[in-house]
């Protein structure tokens, strides 16, 4: 399961928190019943207690501290769709007054729509609307670009540490970074790409390389070790010294 989101209305009206840039994804933000919810579904083995008292739809409940929620599931991601505090002397004071807004919801939807909801509950106006979709497709540039950058960082660490190539598969394309850094000598580092790699694609694969002057880069007919294989992009630079000193201190991630 990925970690559990807000839709924007309840992050609005019942977290009442701002919503943030769309590089600050939703899933990120840090409130104990996102937090909650996120452990609680992680692990389908997990035990859900359901609100049984909606009918219309299959909600579960999200408890921690004095906070109360409503979690409905679509496919591995958990949407928080409602949420508020349990008042003191109060069970489950939270989880009655959902149980009332979705009757009422019920009533003004069987008011004017021809085909009435048989179910006694109707939660459909707190399920994710438009603006949420729109929202987690925009934060899937982002979650792109994290990934990608991650990956060219862990790649040059590890070539700095041994000297040897190394790739990353991003599912398009391939990318190979090796890095050279002999004693007494500058830091050489090339850059490959294998499959078909739009240009603003090339430019920002370059400008990630840490160390490197996004401006500096030249094509190459070949790796340091190595020939062009197929369909192969090869590009070089020099890597900053300090720059290399300072990733050398970085263990690479795996």
């Amino acid at each position: 399961m990925r970690r559990a989101r807000p839709t924007l209305r309840a992050l609005r009206d019942d977290l009442r928190l701002p919503v943030p840039p769309v590089d600050d994804p939703l899933d990120e933000i840090d409130h104990p019943v996102l937090a909650k919810a996120s452990a609680q579904f992680a692990d389908a083995a997990t035990s859900r207690e359901r609100i049984r008292v909606i009918t219309d739809q299959i909600l579960f409940k999200v408890k921690i501290q004095r906070w109360r929620a409503a979690a409905w599931l679509e496919a591995d991601l958990a949407w928080i769709i409602a949420a508020g505090t349990r008042e003191d002397g109060a069970v489950d004071d939270f989880y009655t007054a959902l149980e009332a807004d979705a009757k009422a919801a019920r009533a003004r939807y069987n008011t004017v729509h021809a085909e009435a909801i048989t179910a006694a509950t109707y939660v459909g106006h707190l399920l994710p609307a438009e603006e949420d979709r729109v929202r987690y497709q925009a934060e899937s540039g982002v979650r792109a670009l994290r990934r990608l950058r991650q990956a060219i960082h862990t790649l040059t660490c590890s070539s700095l540490h041994d000297g040897h190539e190394h790739s990353a598969d991003l599912g398009t394309s391939v990318i190979g970074i090796q890095v050279r850094a002999d004693d007494g000598h500058e830091t050489y580092c090339a850059v490959r790409i294998t499959g078909p790699v739009p240009t603003d694609l090339v430019a920002l694969v370059l400008e990630l390389v840490p160390g490197c002057d996004p401006q500096s880069w030249a094509p190459e007919p070949r790796m340091p070790d190595r020939s062009l294989i197929g369909n192969e992009q090869i590009w070089s630079t020099l890597m900053d010294p300090h720059a290399a000193a300072k990733l050398l201190d970085t263990e690479p991630e795996s």
